[in-house]
């Protein structure tokens, strides 16, 4: 089906903030900005930022302690104790290492004439980053595919249940984590994903890493980040290093492996975009903004307004769940002209696929030196793609995700 363009716009001409059973649905790019900018008013922390409310009061709490779900001021401490771990060394060496993934992984299938570029090509590169960022040992990697399978992929059949990774193939550490990976129930089902016991491998895992990097630290942004200490003298906790573990392992990655074939989903729909490509690579930064804006990975986010407001003249209590999509921003008609046409050379406007406010995307510029790196390898190596198949969507109401995308060339 896919994500529902010609309801979302009418839904913004019509009734911008709309009541949809027990939130606000938010769908103008004003709108979604002033709620994600104003956390006094629309909060992360009061009820979490997915639409479900958690399960249990304990459920929250936990939810309450990762980074995407604070407010200031513990928000600005967390997030200014990450961005100083990214210093620009480990950014230049990270970007090295990324262009260099991203033509191998195009040249493993040049000669093959058709690969599924979301499986083939697009699922590995997130991977290898975010391995790199954590100084995950390489045989560890797929343990975050299969974590970031459960958790975004709850709603999915196929995905809910993801075990890719064998004992035999990885380190101690992660043998470890496998031992206490929860099993299936007799109806197929998985304990839910976004509770800390839904997770209990990935934690262990989180626990152990970080106790390693504080003892071993190596030259990657995690060691750093355990290593680092503030003006005040406090420091990242362990426990807050297995949250954005949790956070970088699972939205780091599934984000990106989504925008990834979402972008070639979009040239293969418009083939003379991708021509202009070909013929002009200084095009290519500005198409990777337009492929963001245009497919838009993560469909929504949830604030909950903690005092009375009103927005686009609709009055919203202090309680009431707020969620803004982007899905619906991203082609607002009073920001993009034209804007469900795909449009390499569109001046870049102010997409919010990475979100706006002290939340905006802490890993936006290395999703895009990714995505940059990676479409130059097509380029340079396939030339003209072509669809080779029927693409298959991830079943999710959060994510606009593709389990599969066949392509041909010649």
């Amino acid at each position: 089906m896919g994500v529902p363009h010609e309801l979302l716009a009418r839904l913004r001409g019509e009734t911008p903030v709309t009541r949809i059973g027990d939130f606000w649905a938010v769908f103008r790019h004003a709108d979604v900005r002033q709620v994600l900018r104003t956390p006094a008013v629309f909060s992360s922390q009061a009820g979490g930022t997915q639409i479900r409310d958690p399960a249990t009061t304990a459920d929250l709490r936990y939810v309450r302690r990762m980074m995407l779900n604070l407010d200031p001021p513990e928000h600005g401490r967390l997030r200014g104790l990450l961005a100083k771990a990214f210093t620009p060394r480990a950014i230049g060496l990270l970007t090295e290492r990324i262009e260099g993934w991203a033509r191998d992984l195009v040249a493993a299938v040049a000669e093959r004439g058709e690969c599924d570029f979301a499986t083939d090509v697009a699922a590995d590169l997130p991977l290898l980053t975010l391995a790199e960022v954590f100084g995950v040992p390489e045989r560890d990697r797929r343990l975050m595919f299969d974590w970031s399978n459960r958790v975004i992929g709850y709603q999915d059949a196929e995905y809910a249940v993801s075990a890719t990774v064998r004992t035999e193939e990885v380190t101690d550490l992660a043998r470890a984590a496998l031992a206490v990976r929860p099993s299936p129930g007799p109806g197929g089902e998985m304990p839910d994903p976004r509770t800390r016991a839904g997770m209990p491998d990935l934690y262990a895992y989180a626990n152990a890493l970080g106790e390693h990097k504080r003892a071993h630290p190596g030259d990657d942004v995690m060691s750093n980040l355990m290593h680092h200490v503030d003006d005040e003298g406090g420091r990242v906790s362990i426990e807050e290093f297995e949250n954005l573990f949790w956070l970088f392992s699972v939205a780091g990655n599934e984000t990106l492996r989504n925008g990834l074939p979402g972008g070639m989903a979009a040239l293969l729909a418009n083939p003379g975009q991708y021509r202009r490509l070909l013929d002009d690579r200084s095009l290519l930064p500005g198409a990777v903004e337009e492929m963001l804006r245009w497919w838009t990975p993560v469909m929504h986010f949830r604030r909950t307004a903690v005092q009375d407001t009103r927005l686009s003249g609709v009055d919203i209590k202090a309680g009431d769940k707020v969620v803004v999509w982007f899905s619906s921003a991203n082609r607002d008609e009073e920001v993009f002209p034209d804007p469900d046409t795909f449009d390499v050379t569109r001046a870049p406007g102010e997409h919010l696929a990475f979100g706006h406010g002290p939340h905006f995307c802490l890993g936006a510029s290395l999703a895009r030196v990714q995505m940059r790196a990676l479409f130059t390898a097509v380029l340079d190596q396939l030339g003209e793609v072509r669809p080779a198949g029927e693409p298959r969507r991830l079943r999710s109401n959060f994510q606009n995700g593709l389990k599969s995308l066949p392509i041909r060339w010649d």
